[in-house]
């Protein structure tokens, strides 16, 4: 297949993923109220069995959530979940691959198949696939695995999953698997094929989001259009001006992307939140309550947007934010 690449630094309007993550344990509030500010109805969502700390994953078009709670520190492991319209504490539903240490649910789509990833007990990572209650272990075939082993699925539409895996390098590789078939394929950067690049999200086009290491050593977003636009698939190189990284975390069947930028280094360094859209370029979007502090992990095709924040209290809180 043909492949060109097109880079686009576009001037921005105002302006990790599932990883496993560890954050501060301060008291913080299981919800809070709608809050609307840059032209979104923000709302803070916390599953009350762990209100310190909660990431908001994916979304799709009915409005279900995949998320999770739980640090990763100790006495707070990481548990999976899908949370339902409207929103209340009785709409989580627990979901935690069969005899894992830790669970992220990371990715859903229309038909309610859920992608993500479980820890065992030595701390390697594994992907995973449940279709309606059924779990799948995924794994990409690679020899030379990084040790602990990591393979984190993170998104997914249409029957195919994407995610990367890490080899003994360190290095990521980004890759597709077809949930219907078992088959696996890449996703690499045509102009620099081995560089480290995790696919994070897939739109029902087939096009990918995610983020690669840039030759120069910084941290980009990318968009590379699928097998709906034709033999020929541009890679879009998504970096927005000025940021020290940018990570693309996030796609809609619009190619509306999302996901976080880095502001600065260092201690003096701010995350925020972003949107990109082919015709109207970048937009930064934070929760309002976690300005500098804000990731979007996740978009529907009504432009419904889902991540997590870090509050005052140094606490995690995912939110949902409605156009």
């Amino acid at each position: 297949m043909s492949v060109k690449r097109n880079v686009l630094r576009v001037a921005a309007t105002t302006v990790a993923s599932g990883l496993l993550a560890t954050g501060a344990l301060a008291l913080a509030t299981s919800a809070s109220a709608s809050t609307l500010t840059a032209g979104y109805s923000f709302t803070t969502l916390d599953n009350a069995h762990d209100p310190t700390f909660n990431q908001l994953l994916g979304i799709n078009d009915e409005g279900t959530i995949a998320g999770y709670f739980g640090s990763g520190m100790p006495g707070h492991p990481n548990k999976g979940y899908v949370l339902l319209p409207p929103y209340g504490q009785g709409s989580y539903l627990n979901e935690n691959f069969p005899g894992s240490a830790q669970t992220q649910v990371t990715g859903l789509n229309n038909r309610g198949v859920t992608v993500g990833f479980w820890v065992d007990a030595k701390g390697d990572n594994f992907g995973f696939v449940n279709v309606h209650g059924s779990f799948r272990q995924v794994d990409f075939p690679t020899g030379s695995p990084a040790s602990p082993s990591v393979d984190q699925l993170l998104g997914n539409d249409r029957g195919i999953a994407v995610g990367f895996y890490t080899d003994a390098q360190g290095t990521n590789h980004g890759y597709e698997y077809n949930i219907n078939t078992g088959t696996y394929s890449t996703v690499t950067d045509p102009k620099d094929p081995g560089a480290s690049l995790t696919a994070a999200g897939i739109n029902d086009s087939g096009d990918v989001a995610g983020f690669y290491t840039a030759a120069d050593g910084t941290t980009d977003g990318f968009l590379t259009l699928g097998y709906a636009h034709g033999r020929h698939c541009p890679f879009i190189t998504l970096a927005v001006p000025g940021a020290s990284a940018t990570s693309a975390l996030g796609v809609n069947g619009s190619d509306e992307v999302v996901g976080t930028y880095t502001d600065g280094s260092g201690n003096s360094a701010t995350m925020h939140g972003f949107t990109w859209t082919p015709q109207g370029g970048f937009t930064t979007v934070d929760d309002p309550h976690g300005v500098g502090a804000t990731t979007i992990n996740g978009v529907n095709d009504r432009g419904d947007l889902v991540g997590f924040y870090t509050n005052a209290n140094g606490n995690t809180d995912g939110f949902l934010a409605m156009p």
